[in-house]
């Protein structure tokens, strides 16, 4: 199976007979110009799944919603926050809440939970265990925030990590935030991440362009025995 990089949190599942777009945000090159969804994904033969874990613009983008004009196949599968928020309408998509699951036979969902906004996405695909974290990581500010904040937020992150321990141990893919933003701890998610399962692949995300950055997780993912794959450019392409 082959991995695409589109930018931010988004990335593309190829696979023979279907394309799987996760978290679209913005195509991999700026407006105006042709980007790897709009020039090639879109255009693949087969099955095409459109999957946005919540609401947050740089997680969902409304475009996609027209791009059934050029592929009225396409399977959209969001977060039940996207509806509430009068994004999409009740018949644009599947919506769906933590603990949910949705299946055609070439594609499983399961939809775990957040310590943000909607949910995380474990994906059964062509025989492998797929994971996209959205928005669930350790969110902190140590530096900003107090004590107890802090602890509240790995509590919740700690749940979250729980629910999904109860369902699988192994998963082959994993995207999962990668966030410079949060200041000096910004790996902790991560790192608390690949601790607590057996993770084939590592992909850092939500870096927006600070691939130096979101690249420096690769010595500890690699010193627990895990492939990282290390983003240097939109629409980066890799195989699994």
């Amino acid at each position: 199976m082959e991995l695409v990089y589109i930018y931010h949190s988004g990335f593309a599942l190829l696979g023979e007979g279907f394309t799987v777009i996760i978290d679209y945000y913005r195509d991999s090159v700026e407006k105006n110009l042709t980007g790897i969804v709009h020039g090639e994904l879109l255009k693949r033969p087969g099955r095409l799944y459109v999957l946005s874990s919540h609401s947050h613009a740089d997680h969902f983008n409304p475009e996609v919603l027209t791009w059934r004009q050029e592929r009225p196949d396409v399977q959209f599968i969001f977060s039940k926050d996207i509806l509430e928020n009068q994004l999409a309408g009740p018949d644009d998509a599947c919506y769906f809440d933590k603990g949910e699951t949705w299946s055609d036979g070439i594609l499983e969902v399961e939809a775990f939970g957040s310590t943000d906004l909607g949910i995380s996405f474990l994906l059964h695909l062509d025989g492998k265990l797929i994971f996209h974290a959205g928005d669930l990581n350790n969110w902190h500010w140590k530096e900003e925030s107090t004590g107890e904040e802090v602890r509240e937020a790995e509590n919740a992150y700690f749940s979250e990590l729980d629910v999904i321990s109860r369902h699988v141990g192994r998963i082959d893919l994993v995207m999962f935030p990668v966030d410079p933003r949060l200041g000096k701890d910004y790996m902790l998610g991560a790192k608390q991440f690949v601790d607590r399962f057996q993770v084939g692949t590592f992909v850092p995300m939500h870096f927006d362009n600070a691939y130096d950055k979101a690249n420096a997780f690769q010595e500890y993912a690699e010193s627990r025995g895990i492939c990282f794959v290390k983003l240097n450019h939109k629409a980066f392409h890799s195989t699994f």
